[in-house]
């Protein structure tokens, strides 16, 4: 069979521009790829930061009229990416955030925006461009879920190259009003129960799982869960419908970036062999967030969206508990105001026991995954997580609620584990304060046994926790789609 040609289309990539766990994905699932004899290209929004980073860029395509102004899709470099970087200043020269303008609040025209991403995503698939004309193309998210609608509901006879979706989260749908059908250039034939239409509205994910050749998500166990009508945000039934198309495959971890043997950010670097090094990196922790310098107390660190998802109103109401453990808590994170403002006022009124940075900072994410003991990630819901991936390698034990990506990324430190020597951190269940208290509790016994404790982190850090696996998953899913395209006759 020949080279798989991939094109990839995402809103964000790392390390060019990124607000979560799907810029990762994208960042490093090429290069995984390539040595499964995948040859993906990453098509991405020339935002300014993007724009910035690029070593080499080549016009390749012109529009003199894409969705509102005129356009160019340039062939470009930035390190070992290969990018085709869609440069329409009338719709992403725009600072900051990607998605929110500096009000808080979506830009107006996202719509238009992430349908400009889409249509010409869709138009390199039909073989718009000679010199890289795409067997698969892969959507992620709602920004980019247009594209398998694009594609069929275009002209009879056009070239139809087959379509995946990744969900990185389903929360995030992507609606909009029905009157934008004409502007987003879709015809009315489009817009129906099998097309794009959800409930009476543009539904952008909507029409890429209904239209989708393949369907993946990012953890097999998530992708359990949105198929019941609890957790499956609406789309459950077209989930359970299309559930041959669907697949979960664990998220891996780009471990050149995350690697404490020679992280540039941390303190001292360490291996599985230098673990006693850690010390170090943690009284660097406590220094830098205004901690009392106690090595006895456990750190429990936490890197996160603050949302409801993500299960801050759970640590807020722990943290008696936490005191009375003997712990510290570090938290970096910015989103709901609320939040943001209560752990503020907890952070004032525990000086030396709490340190709170709202905000994002790259090196303090890498400095808290190495001075920390234990990683905290309660999330009421969790499409795969990453931070606890990097826990592992960085010898902090996760304790994450039993759900999505985290419930199979992470070996409960249960009875049968620890008897057999594999344990790599905490579950708990069901999805609440006193549970997340008796994991917290169960981690701080087991802290004061430094035999039983060490033997879980080098557990953690031996974990094969790169795209090597995934990248196969990958491989394979698009070598059976080829073949499958093939037997129904359809060209790919």
């Amino acid at each position: 069979m020949t080279e798989p040609r991939v094109l990839s289309v995402v809103s964000e990539i790392y390390p060019l521009i990124k607000t979560g766990g799907l810029a990762d994905v994208a960042g490093a699932l090429p290069g995984a790829l390539r040595a499964e004899g995948v040859d993906m290209r990453t098509l991405v929004p020339g935002y300014p930061a993007v724009m910035a980073a690029l070593d080499h860029a080549e016009p390749i395509q012109t529009f003199r009229n894409l969705f509102g102004g005129p356009a160019r899709l340039l062939s470009a470099k930035a390190g070992d990416l290969n990018l085709l970087v869609l440069d329409a200043p009338h719709l992403y020269a725009r600072p900051g955030n990607p998605y929110i303008g500096p009000d808080g609040l979506d830009w107006p025209d996202n719509a238009l925006r992430f349908g400009a991403l889409a249509k010409t995503g869709a138009e390199i698939g039909k073989g718009m461009l000679p010199q890289f004309v795409p067997h698969v193309v892969h959507a992620h998210d709602w920004q980019t879920a247009l594209i398998p609608a694009y594609l069929r509901f275009g002209p009879k006879g056009q070239r139809m190259p087959g379509t995946v979706i990744t969900i990185h989260n389903l929360a995030f749908q992507g609606r909009f009003p029905a009157d934008l059908l004409n502007a987003l250039e879709l015809p009315p034939k489009s817009f129906v129960f099998d097309g794009v239409e959800h409930y009476g509205l543009i539904g952008f994910l909507k029409a890429g799982l209904q239209l989708s050749d393949r369907i993946t998500t990012v953890s097999p166990t998530y992708a359990a869960e949105i198929q019941r009508d609890e957790t499956g945000m609406g789309f459950d039934g077209l989930l359970r419908a299309r559930s041959w198309r669907l697949t979960g495959i664990l998220n891996g971890l780009n471990t050149n970036v995350w690697s404490p043997a020679d992280d540039p950010h941390i303190a001292l670097n360490y291996d599985i062999d230098t673990l006693s090094a850690r010390a170090a990196n943690k009284a660097a922790l406590q220094e830098a967030l205004g901690l009392d310098l106690r090595p006895d107390a456990m750190i429990a660190g936490m890197i996160t969206r603050l949302s409801d998802q993500k299960g801050l109103d759970m640590l807020l109401e722990v943290l008696p508990l936490l005191f009375q453990e003997n712990m510290q808590i570090v938290l970096l994170g910015s989103g709901d105001p609320d939040l943001e403002a209560k752990l503020r006022a907890a952070a004032d009124s525990l000086p030396g026991r709490i340190g709170v940075h709202i905000g994002y900072s790259e090196t303090l994410a890498h400095r808290i995954q190495a001075g920390s003991d234990v990683i905290l990630v309660p999330s009421r819901f969790e499409p795969c997580g990453l931070t606890q991936l990097c826990a592992l390698r960085y010898g902090a034990l996760p304790v994450v609620a039993r759900v999505g990506g985290l419930a199979d990324s992470i070996i409960d430190a249960n009875d049968m584990a620890m008897a057999a020597g594999v344990a790599t951190g905490f579950q708990f269940s069901p999805v609440n304060s006193d549970a997340f208290a008796w994991a917290l509790s169960k981690a701080a016994t087991l802290f004061h046994d430094q035999a039983v404790w060490r033997t879980m982190q080098t557990n953690g850090m031996k974990s094969d926790l790169s795209w090597r696996i995934p990248a196969k998953r990958y491989a394979a899913l698009y070598r059976e789609l080829i073949l499958a395209r093939k037997a129904e006759g359809v060209a790919a």
